[in-house]
This record gives structure tokens, sequence and C-alpha cells, in this order.
């Protein structure tokens, strides 16, 4: 297995319109992603094979991609199509073509896969309830200065809520935790207890009655993580965020919340937005801080009982990263508790 087998969002849908061209990075390789003309996403490699420019700063012509400095033309396949310079003499041939890579479109998101003989068929990622009667989504997308692993693992981090999110997520009141930790078939999960009402700013409208919260994390092989809070009847959303890895130390990230807030669900939008913007933002600054210590002093990390979801999700990335099948690893469920 390896992480060119998965599939990994290059951007959403509505931002393809039929003459544009997105430039993007996946696993360190250079992308050229445009609508074909059947209006279908493709993604070539982002080189001209003559000599050596990017598609990406091309142009669209009828459905083809011109490269800019010579003009040659690539089809939806990667087949070179037209060459200026040999006028009469152009011939088609199979010879002359650019990588190209398999594309699929899922609610709302356009997906590559990068290699051309996956290890096995892996779908995208089902984003939960996207478009679904009663439910809104607001997305946001940020480029996080560190790795996949990082990112994942600080989306579904409690204990650090309390440092970077103070008030607008949660407090700090010395309040004992507990959850269940368990990774199995490749992803991670965590179900908290005795959560309550330290929800920060929205605590009153999201959980007046002070119910005990369904809120589950979890993980999914190779970079998406999804927050699940159930507080009751039309107080439900889902964090779901995907990883995308451009290089060692660049991960592009999309995030969906979407949510059930029943009659308040077109108000909530605008504050839903704001809120998790802003939250993203603090998470930038203190991965970005985190990657800076890395690069100078290395990535061992002192571990408490609660990073014990950290270390679930290292030993499934790390497995894949040897070529192995995550799922292979053994399951495993402990019983943690912890204070926030």
């Amino acid at each position: 297995m390896r992480f060119e087998d998965f599939w990994y969002v290059v951007c959403e849908s509505k931002q393809l319109k039929l003459k544009t061209i997105l430039q993007r990075t996946v696993l360190d390789e250079w992308l050229v992603v445009f609508r074909g003309d059947d209006g279908k996403a493709v993604v070539l490699r982002d080189r001209c094979m003559h000599r050596n420019s990017r598609l990406s700063h091309g142009k669209i012509c009828a459905g083809n991609i011109q490269c800019p400095y010579h003009g040659w033309v690539y089809d939806k396949t990667g087949k070179v199509v037209a060459v200026p310079a040999e006028g009469e003499n152009f011939q088609v041939t199979d010879a002359r073509r650019v990588l190209c890579y398999d594309t699929q479109e899922q609610d709302g998101y356009v997906y590559v896969r990068l290699t051309q003989n996956p290890s096995q068929e892996f779908a995208p990622f089902k984003m939960p309830c996207y478009k679904q009667p009663g439910w809104e989504t607001v997305r946001v997308i940020n480029r996080f200065r560190n790795n996949v692993t990082n990112c994942a693992e600080n989306f579904i981090d409690i204990p650090h809520t309390i440092s970077v999110h103070p008030g607008v997520f949660r407090t700090p009141d010395a309040s004992q935790l507990e959850m269940t930790v368990e990774r199995r078939n490749g992803s991670v999960f965590a179900s908290y207890r005795n959560e309550t009402t330290n929800l920060g700013w929205f605590t009153h409208f999201l959980n007046s009655q002070g119910y005990e919260i369904r809120h589950i994390d979890s993980f999914h092989m190779p970079n998406i993580t999804s927050v699940e809070y159930d507080m009751g009847t039309h107080r439900k959303l889902f964090i779901t965020s995907q990883s995308i890895p451009e290089a060692a130390d660049s991960t592009l990230v999309y995030t969906d919340v979407t949510f059930n807030y029943g009659i308040w669900n077109k108000l909530a939008r605008p504050f839903v937005k704001w809120t998790a913007q802003y939250i993203i933002h603090q998470d930038v600054a203190v991965l970005n801080m985190q990657w800076q210590v890395i690069e100078k002093y290395g990535s061992n990390f002192a571990n408490t009982p609660a990073d014990t979801i950290h270390i679930f999700v290292e030993s499934i990335r790390n497995q894949i990263a040897q070529g192995e099948d995550p799922r292979n690893l053994p399951e495993k469920s402990l019983q943690i508790k912890f204070w926030v």
C-alpha cells in the first residue's frame, strides 16, 4: 500500500469552470487541473514534454490545454494533438504523451489518484450528511506549514483547545473527561464522556440544557479526520477535514462544517463559517510554530495518556509509509481519563 493509492482533493467542483486552469501539488507532484471538452475534470502532470514549461500557465483551446512556451497542445488524455512548429508534417503519436491521472467528482469536490496501478481500489471519503435535507455545509480551505500527520492529530486533539482556543471553543475548568480510543481497520475512533457545557462562546445556543454530549472524533486512512457532536435534536454537527499532502512541510486542508440547527440553519451559516475560520487561523499559527521546532530539533514527542489517539494515527500512517497495509495492525481499545 502506498499514499499514491488514495484519492486526494484538488479543488471544489464549483472552482473548475470550463476555461479555468488550476495549478496544484499533491505528494510533491506538480499537477494542472482543467475540464475537457466533455466537461469532465482532467488532471495532467504540469510539465510540457517539449522544453519543460508548465502547462498550468497556458490556455484552454476547445477542451485541450496549450503550452505557453511553444504552443504544443495536449488533450484530456495527455496526448499531444498539435505542434505548431511541425505544421502540415505533424502526426499524432502515442510516444508524445504527458502523464494523465484518474479523477472523480463527489460531494462537490474534484479528486485525483496519482497511481496508475493501485494496490487495491479505494473510494473517496463520503462527506457526512452533505446536501441531505435539514443539513447545511460551509467550507473553508487553509494551508498549513506542517505535515499531514501533525495536522490530522491537531484536528482531533482536545487538550490543546483550552490553550489555543480559550473562550471561543473551550475554557479551562479542570474538568475530567473520559475517552475510549480504538484502532481498527485503518481507522482510529475516540468516544468521549462527561462533556456538557464547556463549548465556548456558543454554549447557551448549542447545549442550553447541559445535556451530556455525544462526541466522537475519528481518523480514517490516509488523511481524513471527522469530529462529530450530537447535543440533541437540531443540535448536531460534523467537522470533516481532508489534509492534502503538498510537500513534506506543506498541507492544504479542505474543511467541511456540516450542521443541523433546525430553523436556525440559514441564520447560523455566517457565524459557523466565521467561527471555523477563526479557530483554524489559530491552529495554523500553532502548527507553524511546531514545524519550526521540528525542523530544528526533530520530531520526538513526550506523550501522555491523552495522546493515545495520536500514537494510533502515527502507527497507521507509518505503516503506509513503509508500504504496509495498516488494516493488518492488531485492533486495540483503551480507556483514558484526562483533564481540560
